[in-house]
């Protein structure tokens, strides 16, 4: 099943190349994907599936289209396009770490430590945490954290390892330990984001930009948890980031829906005209691989993840995925970008073709993305 779903999701990329350009993916409207010239913090995704596709196909049309990518991406941090964010991870470690990663490119290393740098100005010394958005001293942004910031560390963690400056890692596990502190509740879900005092750190109120109230759980928020506190143990081996990305976890597959592919939002009304999120059901899925790597083979919640997964994945490869419509440009149907906003509720989302093929990928050849060196 997996082999299947992996080709079909190659053979859509070929054909991506050709129409996307030197364009970047964001989400679709109406089964088009919106296209943008490298702008948004989505584009390090496309770059992903690129690395992937090669990595796993060998295929040198993938590596050249990547490669087309990472010079994108260079010229990106030349000129400071859109980059005043936290979301510097999402965009380099699939781009530039990854080349790094698979090639040893020494160009790409430096590319991706310059990113490093970029996401460091996010850092807030008086309030102790990474911004999320927003110039310092923003009103309304300004002492804002968000969970999907977990998924931003490992480009600090990896510049550590390359640099030996352990300014990199100390901001990592600061601001790690705060957003477990923080953004995980007592019953293991967690909320979007946190506000803190920006001049003393001292914290204020949990609330949501994207989930259905501030007290819900917005399942992509979860799932951006599971794999953020994955690797944060990963690159630490603190066991307080592998015993919470489990209870995470163990949160979101026990409230898989009958098909396995979550709604948008634990917490939202159920009914016949609910958003799912199955970018949210590819992310836990990858997240949870990463878990399992760490896991002794006598640990209690062992199998118990390994059938999340297996459910979740099948769920997403059986009923979500595009296989079949050759022409479709996503992987998988029923992303939700913004439901609460109205952005792109029903569509393709470039993020969950990403950690659906990195799952994919994972689970039949043990191919583990780019989030850390092998």
């Amino acid at each position: 099943m997996w082999k299947q779903a992996i080709e079909d999701a190659l053979q859509k990329t070929r054909v991506n190349i050709e129409r996307f350009g030197d364009l970047f993916p964001h989400v679709s409207e109406n089964d088009v994907y919106h296209l943008n010239p490298n702008n948004d913090w989505t584009d390090g995704f496309w770059s992903g599936i690129l690395w992937l596709s090669y990595q796993y196909s060998g295929d040198k049309a993938f590596q050249q289209a990547a490669m087309k990518t990472v010079a994108s991406f260079k010229q990106r941090i030349e000129n400071n396009v859109a980059l005043d964010h936290h979301d510097i991870g999402f965009l380099y470690s699939l781009s530039s770490k990854a080349q790094w990663i698979i090639e040893k490119d020494e160009a790409a290393k430096a590319l991706t430590l310059q990113a490093a740098d970029v996401l460091m100005k996010r850092w807030r010394p008086k309030g102790q945490y990474i911004q999320a958005w927003g110039p310092e001293g923003d009103t309304a942004n300004g002492g804002r954290i968000i969970i999907d910031c977990m998924m931003n560390l490992p480009l600090l963690y990896w510049a550590y390892e390359q640099t030996g400056d352990s300014k990199y890692k100390d901001v990592a596990i600061i601001h790690a330990d705060l957003s477990r502190r923080y953004l995980v509740r007592g019953d293991d879900s967690s909320y979007h984001t946190f506000y803190f005092d920006q001049e003393n750190g001292e914290p204020l109120r949990g609330g949501t930009h994207q989930g259905y109230q501030d007290g819900s759980t917005w399942t992509r928020g979860q799932a951006w948890g599971i794999y953020g506190f994955a690797l944060s143990y990963h690159y630490t081996k603190n066991p307080l980031y592998l015993e919470t990305a489990k209870r995470l976890a163990r949160y979101f597959f026990e409230r898989l829906p009958e098909d396995d592919v979550v709604y948008w939002d634990f917490n939202a009304p159920v009914n016949a005209e609910t958003k799912r999120d199955s970018s949210a059901s590819a992310i836990a899925s990858a997240g949870a691989l990463e878990i399992l790597e760490h896991l002794p083979q006598d640990d209690a919640d062992r199998a118990f993840l390994k059938d999340g997964v297996q459910r979740s994945m099948a769920g997403l490869v059986k009923k979500y995925a595009t296989i079949g419509k050759p022409d479709a440009q996503g992987f998988l149907e029923r992303g939700s970008y913004s439901v609460r906003g109205g952005k792109a509720p029903d569509d393709y989302m470039i993020w969950g073709d990403y950690y659906y093929l990195e799952a994919l990928v994972r689970l039949e050849k043990g191919i583990k993305g780019y989030w850390y060196e092998k």
